[in-house]
């Protein structure tokens, strides 16, 4: 049994800190994108948190030219964005998915200029990958306290909320008829959304950071309609994933010797999710099938 854990796990993967720090990081983001994500893919704003993702690329860059850490440049520049959103949109979609856009594209922008004044002015090495797609074992264990107090801010606020939160979600008109602030509900769930893609973007790249926040959601809900079991079953997902992607990532340096490099592990968490959610709609295909399947007795 030591031989084969041996050939699975490289010397010195349980005791590497930069291992310890990434999975750390990785599970809390787990967590706070599952539970986020759940009521993303349920209000159908999947698109705003692809916004938002990309628009954090601006915080990240903005954070490198100041010589701030990245994460609070992410969060920062994702709740300004949640803001402006919010203030520019109306309630109906289409006015939501026109201010996402202009924000959008503004965020980009503004985005593409720091990484230039980054690459004139500090010539960082690998920033623009840095902040795009993510680079987990670079994370410095100091940034544990802040990942932790991020996680504990969007979980608070999604308890918080409840059932109201999720009754605006299904059905804002029954949710405001019963007398709930539904846009004051949706400002609180763009706080929760904005740090959960804070949180996404360091660990995975902001223009991968969807993956981690909607994929595991939208697996859980494909095996569970309630919404409790679903949000478990998407942060535990979510921790499956990046905790085996770190460990291909780390066995990834000795697949080529003369490389002495890591595979990201962004690729194999967005890899993973992506095999995961295709295998939990086998069984309703295997279902609507045999429902369409003509009965040979009935000939």
């Amino acid at each position: 049994m030591s031989a084969q854990l041996a050939a699975i796990f490289d010397p010195g993967f349980f005791t590497s800190q930069i291992v310890q720090v990434a999975a750390t990081v990785s599970a809390l983001a787990a967590v706070v994108c599952g539970t986020v994500g759940v009521f993303t893919v349920i209000r159908g704003q999947s698109f705003a948190g692809e916004a938002l993702g990309d628009i954090s690329t601006t915080g990240g860059s903005g954070a490198f030219l100041v010589g701030v850490g990245p994460l609070w440049g992410f969060g920062v520049a994702a709740v300004a964005a949640a803001a402006v959103m919010e203030l520019i949109g109306i309630q109906r979609p289409r006015g939501r998915d026109l201010a996402t856009g202009i924000v959008l594209g503004a965020g980009l922008g503004l985005a593409a200029l720091f990484l230039y004044l980054d690459s004139v002015y500090h010539n960082t090495t690998g920033a623009t990958v840095s902040i795009v797609f993510g680079s987990m074992f670079t994370i410095a264990s100091s940034a544990i306290p802040a990942v932790i107090a991020f996680s504990a801010i969007a979980v608070c606020l999604v308890a918080a909320l409840g059932r109201p939160l999720l009754l605006s979600s299904i059905s804002p008109e029954l949710a405001a008829a019963r007398g709930i602030p539904v846009r004051l509900v949706g400002v609180a769930y763009l706080l929760a959304l904005a740090i959960a893609i804070a949180l996404a973007a360091f660990t995975i790249g902001t223009i991968l950071s969807t993956a981690l926040l909607v994929g595991p959601a939208a697996i859980a809900l494909r095996l569970t309609r309630s919404p409790a079991r679903a949000i478990a079953a998407a942060a535990a997902i979510g921790i499956a994933a990046t905790w085996l992607s770190i460990l291909l990532a780390y066995d990834s340096y000795d697949w080529y010797h003369q490389s002495g490099k890591y595979w990201p592990v962004s690729f194999f968490v967005v890899t993973l999710i992506f095999l995961g959610y295709l295998m939990a709609g086998l069984p309703r295909r295997l279902r609507r099938r045999r429902e369409i399947a003509p009965d040979p007795a009935r000939g």
